[in-house]
């Protein structure tokens, strides 16, 4: 459904601001007047949590802003970041610098910021490694499972060069086994049985559309030589840590897989772990 919000909100380009204001409420009004007659939502309210000044294109802001929408199928709550820019005259979703061929939304993403950096999701190197790397990644996502693990094994074998940081984003509407894969992966992992749980996690066979929790567990369970049930999915302490990686991807504005910031900025080439001699 994040995925609906941004397509809905691509009809929105270049378009040109009527409201009279303040640019911030000029901003935000236009943004949820966008969608009043969308069948599909029932309510959402907008808010805007950063304003960066551009310095090319002259007079342009960017802005990162907060969506809080209600679905008018089932008063399901949608939460999602955008950035979006405007001169004040015009706004838009992308502006893309034509002699580099590079989104300005590269230069305003939001950093990982050290604070972030959780002990839990350290899963390979040292915390005081000279590089730090976070990957936010779905088990089933295709591209994932050929790229993750590779990755992963690449870094884990300079352990004092890289620390590595991995966050669970399970994209339920593309993948919906994920969910519940990732979920049964910290259950596991909280009880401290076995180690690889992440690179092992890319080797469970099952459909990504699989929503049978039997079924998916009883591929987990037979991949890890594991004995996890539907109960421990459902535990306080794994809900919370699994809330917590999709808050923390929310926090950086993540909306894909996979997505991997090194030493705090976000990597749109995946490869800067190459780079380090």
């Amino acid at each position: 459904m994040l995925l609906m919000l941004k397509l809905l909100a691509t009809t929105l380009l270049l378009n040109s601001l009527l409201q009279a204001g303040s640019p911030n409420e000029t901003v935000k009004k236009f943004i949820q007047n966008s969608f009043k007659n969308n069948p599909n939502i029932k309510s959402i309210k907008v808010d805007i949590e950063h304003k960066i000044k551009l310095e090319k294109p002259k007079g342009w802001q960017a802005y990162v802003v907060n969506l809080d929408a209600t679905l008018a199928k089932d008063n399901r709550k949608v939460k999602q970041k955008m950035t979006w820019f405007s001169n004040g005259e015009f706004i838009t979703q992308e502006l893309v610098d034509m002699k580099t061929g590079l989104s300005l939304k590269d230069l305003v993403a939001p950093k990982f910021k050290d604070e972030y950096y959780n002990d839990f999701n350290l899963i390979y190197g040292n915390k005081n490694a000279k590089h730090k790397v976070v990957i936010f990644s779905d088990p089933l996502c295709p591209f994932c499972r050929n790229f993750v693990p590779k990755a992963i094994n690449d870094m884990k074998k300079k352990p004092d060069t890289f620390a590595v940081y991995y966050y669970h984003f399970p994209l339920p509407s593309l993948h919906p086994a994920a969910v519940e894969l990732t979920k049964a992966a910290i259950a596991l992992e909280l009880k401290g049985q076995r180690k690889n749980i992440v690179l092992d996690l890319y080797k469970v066979k099952i459909d990504a559309k699989e929503r049978n929790v039997k079924k998916i567990l009883q591929a987990f369970n037979k991949t890890m030589n594991s004995n996890i049930k539907e109960i421990d999915l459902k535990s306080p302490v794994v809900t919370k840590h699994f809330k917590d990686d999709m808050i923390m991807a929310d926090s950086v504005m993540v909306q894909g897989t996979p997505t991997m910031f090194f030493d705090g900025k976000i990597d749109k080439t995946k490869n800067k772990y190459k780079e380090v001699k």
